[in-house]
């Protein structure tokens, strides 16, 4: 057997695999689809390479508009009646009848509840007795010191006269004073006896009680048929509360307390008030603290009309102090004003874009201003204002009371002027997932 000769090695081309030369064959054979390919391949790659060389930042622009500006302290609180008063039994015994329940508005002098009385009738009907008795005696040493004054008189014309003895006429005179002595402390205790009777009186009247003052009953203690004790403390049987004024009691921690003022504007909002505000000032800071849990607070009192009646008794109350504030004025973003601070560096995202922008038009370099006050006020700052695509202009600026979010322009901005509030940074292009080759089969 006579094999073929071997090519040289040099000379040899490659032999492509069965699959492949199909998939080639079918390419040659369709050249427009191999076209097609090519283009989307391309437009794929120019797409990926635009996204990413043409991805730059681009300014945050905020419009200056007309609004309130504001600074408040924020605490918790809860609310209570202005004025109340405690309504208690001043006597013992069972509570016989109660007139009034919970949410019950009520006169002052209207009757509300009543206490067993026989006691305090037995009293009464024993004192007058008593005094009836010392009355009646009261006419006998009348009439013995009606007589004792007679038989003194006679003796001392007898004794004038030398008719009579010096014994009859000493016990004459003692006589007379005797019976004025009876007369005297038998009417001691005729007076006595009448004080004792309008003591057991007034126990007697207590056994009915009455509402001191109008207002509405928030709470009832005490229920029909218990036994009053009041020998050792006064118990309490309802509170009357009057609604129409409210106080608030607002816990504010040791760090703002220093803020507060009496006088300052406060307002606060309740739960279930739907985003209602009420207003207020403050009126009193208790200088002697709470302190729960190794935290100290300071109550802050303030007192609040509740004519419509729709506040009630220990609401929860989220209290804001108004520190400072400024109402329908001129506002810009904080992120849009750039102080000068340390050795000139910007102090804003905004500042950073203008930094930016100067150094690609005219080399660098910016406008001073001079350091803000403690909250912003009468402080003096920079802002970039866009003039035209793309073109913006560094002008200086007044702002006034400044908050965390936004300030008060003073002068050197109209409303409706548009201003670099920030940079939008470009966001990195998404991972794109890896390609599969065609197959063509």
């Amino acid at each position: 057997m006579i094999l073929p000769e071997k090519a040289p090695a040099t000379f040899a081309a490659p032999i492509a695999p069965p699959g492949k030369r199909k998939r080639l064959q079918f390419l040659y054979r369709r050249p427009w689809l191999s076209l097609l390919v090519a283009l989307l391949l391309a437009g794929s790659g120019y797409w990926l390479f635009s996204r990413g060389t043409e991805a730059t930042s681009r300014p945050l622009l905020a419009t200056v508009e007309v609004g309130d500006i504001e600074n408040a302290v924020i605490a918790a609180g809860f609310l209570q009646p202005s004025n109340y008063v405690d309504v208690g039994a001043q006597v013992s015994g069972q509570l016989k009848a109660l007139h009034v329940m919970v949410g019950s508005t009520v006169e002052a002098g209207q009757l509300l509840a009543e206490i067993d009385a026989a006691v305090q009738e037995n009293r009464v009907e024993a004192s007058r007795a008593s005094l009836r008795g010392l009355e009646a005696q009261l006419f006998a040493r009348e009439a013995a010191l009606r007589l004792a004054e007679a038989n003194a008189q006679r003796q001392t014309r007898l004794m004038a006269d030398d008719a009579t003895t010096q014994a009859d006429f000493d016990a004459a005179d003692n006589a007379l004073a005797t019976a004025l002595s009876g007369l005297t402390q038998l009417q001691s205790q005729i007076e006595q006896a009448k004080a004792g009777l309008a003591s057991d009186e007034a126990q007697l009247g207590y056994t009915r009680i009455y509402a001191p003052s109008s207002g509405t009953v928030v709470a009832v203690n005490m229920k029909e048929g218990q036994t009053l004790n009041a020998n050792q403390q006064t118990p309490i049987i309802l509170r009357i509360a009057d609604l129409t004024t409210m106080t608030a009691e607002a816990q504010v921690s040791e760090a703002d307390i220093t803020k507060l003022r009496p006088g300052m504007e406060v307002y606060f909002t309740t739960l279930g008030g739907g985003g209602r505000r009420w207003y207020s000032t403050l009126r009193q800071i208790l200088p002697t603290p709470v302190v729960t849990n190794n935290v100290v607070l300071y109550t802050a009192l303030f007192d609040i009309s509740n004519a419509d009646e729709t506040l009630f008794s220990n609401m929860t109350a989220q209290i804001f102090f108004v520190t400072s504030a400024a109402r329908n004025v001129l506002k810009v973003p904080v992120g849009a004003l750039t102080f000068a601070k340390g050795a000139g560096r910007p102090t804003s995202a905004a500042a950073s874009f203008a930094a930016g922008n100067a150094r690609r038009s005219e080399g660098g370099g910016r406008t001073a201003a001079s350091q803000p006050a403690a909250d912003g006020e009468g402080s003096v700052a920079t802002v970039q204002v866009k003039t035209g695509d793309n073109q913006f202009e560094t002008r200086e600026v007044r702002v006034g009371v400044t908050s965390r979010i936004a300030a008060e322009v003073l002068a050197g901005l109209q409303e409706g002027d548009q201003v670099v509030a920030g940079i939008i940074q470009p966001s990195a292009p998404a991972a794109q997932p890896a390609q599969r080759p065609f197959n063509f089969r």
